[in-house]
């Protein structure tokens, strides 16, 4: 395939007048938008559309009716196909906190998926961000308080098995009993990210130091950012390497807050995620998630007692979003799409439209940023 006559989002995360080659799903040109070749492929005319990479979600629960804790084959391809269509062409989801055997199903259905994966119009499961049980119950959100345990490496391994090595990212409350022994044995297999806490700015250091390099929804679930107290967040922008999710819905965090998000932390270390759940893509009623009700009315979903229960905004609209709250265009995609693939280790195939890499490719409209095409193959 050649696209041609957009303006691409290079490897140097800026927009320049290319041409791009791919053949069997891999990036294997990148030309002079004047180059002159030979080419008897398919050709796609990206005239006034933007040519970014595919993007990555490594914190959402599901969409289109659909739960990742479904446990199931069918309902793992239902919501890629969602994702894909939507412009996320990798996906990374999320568990809940659940009752273990509850996990061990998620873990091996995801595995199971993995094995036989449909690429075709379906976004490539690249990971599973294990999104408790080992979390602080003072911050446990829209979680069952009930299920939450101590951190346990014995455990973690024996899940990590279940799932085929899928396991990326595992969120963790470091102020809990044995959560730095935790991070310390397997961060360098697993990535670690500190959310779901009440922890301050001494204990977050500390287990950054362990080996933990992550905050899960920054400002979300966690203690706040105050002049005398920093937690959490102060301490993931002094820890140089630290990445910081952020929900950009319009509901999570304030026009504000995102701004100064990307003022501490940088666009190198920011990573938008949608933290979406079953309701994304449905009509507003009642829904589920991690085994409680939902009300989802517009853009909130909540609890019965008021508690954002996880978003109902995909993640190309969190972008959309994210440039209209005056975050850079530039910014805004690096956050989704490269930065993401990074902090779980997977930017030596995804993230980036640069030869070599897998050619997962979008065309957004350069008015108004809508998705006018996705490419995989």
């Amino acid at each position: 395939m050649l696209i041609k006559n957009g303006l691409v989002f290079t490897e140097k995360c800026q927009f320049e007048p290319l041409s791009v080659l791919t053949e069997s799903g891999v990036i294997t040109g990148i030309l002079p938008a004047d180059a002159m070749i030979k080419y008897g492929g398919e050709v796609v005319d990206a005239s006034g559309c933007y040519v970014v990479p595919g993007l990555t979600d490594i914190h959402f629960h599901g969409c289109a009716g659909h739960d990742f804790c479904e446990a199931t084959v069918e309902a793992i391809g239902q919501i890629a196909e969602f994702e894909y269509s939507q412009g996320v062409t990798t996906i990374c989801p999320a568990t809940m906190t659940l009752p273990d055997e509850d996990i061990d199903e998620i873990l091996r259905a995801a595995g199971e998926y993995s094995k036989n994966p449909v690429d075709d119009g379906r976004a490539k499961l690249i990971g599973v961000h294990l999104e408790g049980p080992f979390i602080s119950p003072e911050k446990c959100g829209a979680q069952k308080k009930e299920l939450i345990q101590l951190p346990s490496a014995e455990k973690l391994r024996a899940w990590q098995s279940a799932a085929g090595n899928l396991i990326k990212l595992v969120t963790i409350a470091p102020e809990v009993d044995g959560a730095i022994e935790c991070i310390r044995q397997l961060s360098e297999s697993i990535r670690f990210s500190l959310g779901h806490t009440a922890c301050g700015y001494d204990s977050a250091v500390e287990a950054f130091g362990a080996g933990a390099d992550h905050i899960t929804h920054m400002y979300n679930a966690m203690q706040p950012f105050n002049h005398r107290a920093p937690s959490l967040i102060g301490a993931g922008f002094d820890t140089e390497g630290v990445f910081a999710e952020i929900i950009c819905d319009g509901v999570h965090v304030s026009e504000t807050a995102v701004r100064a998000a990307f003022a501490l932390f940088g666009d190198d270390r920011i990573i938008l995620i949608s933290d979406s759940m079953e309701a994304t893509g449905m009509p507003d009623g009642e829904y589920q998630l991690g085994g409680q009700r939902v009300s989802v009315k517009g853009n909130r979903a909540v609890l019965s007692d008021g508690t954002l229960a996880g978003s109902v905004t995909p993640l190309a609209d969190c972008l959309r979003k994210a440039v209209k709250m005056g975050i850079p265009l530039e910014s805004a995609i690096k956050a989704a799409t490269i930065n993401p693939c990074r902090s779980i280790d997977e930017d030596k195939n995804y993230g980036r439209i640069s030869v070599g890499k897998a050619a997962h490719i979008l065309l957004l409209d350069r008015e108004d940023l809508s998705l006018k095409a996705v490419y995989t193959q």
